[in-house]
């Protein structure tokens, strides 16, 4: 039970995020939209404040809090006006160093995850390839064993941070005589011999870099490998339970800050002699919108005391996954259509916020990836008739 003392430390940390966030990233969303890139000093800014390891260990330099700090900060991120900048940071914070975090030696804990806290390193995830998709048993990139070195082979595809970054959480297949679709995480370096990335234009994100990468005989230090050989899909399913739990938070946030952004519109717009939110229509559409909004965070917050507690968290994630990138997706959508013709253009933001919505339903795994997940769970339970 949450105690007035955790309420009030919780209040702090949210108006602290608040005040950063409006100082050093809202007045220069627009100019990084423009240049299609995030310049790397706002990461060490955040690293300074340690918003890059609020769940992170001490020992690394993060501060090692309680879930409820992430969730707050994820919400504070997806009411920013700008996609690309949430999701580059969510990456970093939960996407990619979390494997590291989880399951990496003390050496790759010290050369990867504490520079990344600190917001001097940037960090990736690449599990997607261009025959793959949302299908990680059918990764192809492949890893072969030799004495010192993993030599990787292969290639990634919609790679956020990929084409500035510092390092990538890579899963590749590192096939055994008695396994031969084991699948194994190793941390790559952009930089290293074999390694080439190009950069994807996309819909919306604008300001993230997202690459298409391709491995040709880099040669990995055995150094390199997170956790133990194989175990790379426990590893990803783990691992894709929080990146779904994060998604659904920055999604349902997003929402309410699209939703907020047309009532403000709508207070000041008037037609037929009339302010739009005294159209009875228009209310009642907000209504709509009001109720799926409080439903779906609701469920978050269901989930996130569920993720605090360490739970299992497949079937949870991928349901909130689903409902809020689904509610994100068609609560932007009616928004931009309370700005009518203005909605349209790029003087209002929430032409953005509908370019970066439609990928919500996609990242993560898609709609129909949940629904198949859903649906596989339940329908492997025995079921208890009760009529």
């Amino acid at each position: 039970m949450e105690t007035d003392d955790n309420k009030i430390a919780l209040d702090i940390f949210r108006q602290s995020v608040q005040s950063f966030l409006k100082k050093e990233v809202l007045p220069f969303v627009d100019d990084w939209e423009k240049d299609e890139r995030i310049p790397k000093d706002i990461y060490q800014k955040m690293g300074e404040m340690g918003l890059l390891g609020l769940d992170k260990p001490i020992a690394y330099g993060g501060l090692a809090l309680e879930f409820t700090y992430s969730k707050i900060f994820c919400e504070e991120l997806g009411k920013i006006p700008c996609g690309g900048f949430s999701i580059a940071t969510a990456v970093i914070a939960y996407m990619s160093a979390s494997y590291i975090n989880s399951h990496g030696s003390a050496f790759l804990k010290e050369q990867f995850l504490s520079p990344t806290i600190s917001g001097h390193y940037i960090s990736s995830i690449a599990i997607t390839e261009p025959s793959g998709g949302s299908d990680v048993q059918n990764i192809k990139t492949t890893a072969t064993k030799h004495e010192s070195h993993y030599e990787v082979n292969g290639s990634k595809t919609f790679i956020t941070n990929g084409v500035y970054g510092d390092y990538m959480v890579v899963a590749v297949k590192t096939p055994t005589a008695h396994h031969a679709d084991a699948l194994s995480l190793l941390v790559i370096q952009q930089q290293m011999k074999g390694v080439k990335v190009k950069k994807i234009k996309k819909l919306g994100w604008h300001a993230s870099d997202t690459a298409e990468v391709f491995f040709d005989q880099v040669q990995i230090p055995k150094s390199h490998l997170i956790g133990e050989e194989g175990m790379g899909f426990s590893y990803l399913m783990e691992g894709l339970c929080t990146e779904r739990l994060i998604g659904s938070i920055l999604g349902i946030s997003s929402a309410q800050a699209a939703l907020d952004y047309a009532l403000e519109y709508m207070d000041q717009r008037e037609a037929f002699g009339k302010k739009l939110n005294k159209f009875q229509v228009l209310r009642h559409r907000i209504a709509d919108i009001v109720c799926e909004i409080e439903i779906n965070r609701i469920y978050v917050d269901y989930c996130c005391s569920l993720k605090q507690n360490e739970a299992d968290l497949t079937l949870e994630t991928a349901i909130a996954k689903l409902k809020c990138s689904e509610t994100a997706l068609k609560t932007i959508d009616q928004c931009l259509q309370f700005f009518g013709g203005y909605g349209y253009t790029e003087d209002f933001k929430i032409a953005r916020m509908y370019r970066d919505a439609r990928v919500g339903t996609i990242g993560g795994g898609t709609s129909e990836i949940m629904l198949e997940i859903i649906s596989k769970i339940h329908l492997s339970k025995k079921p208890t008739v009760t009529i």
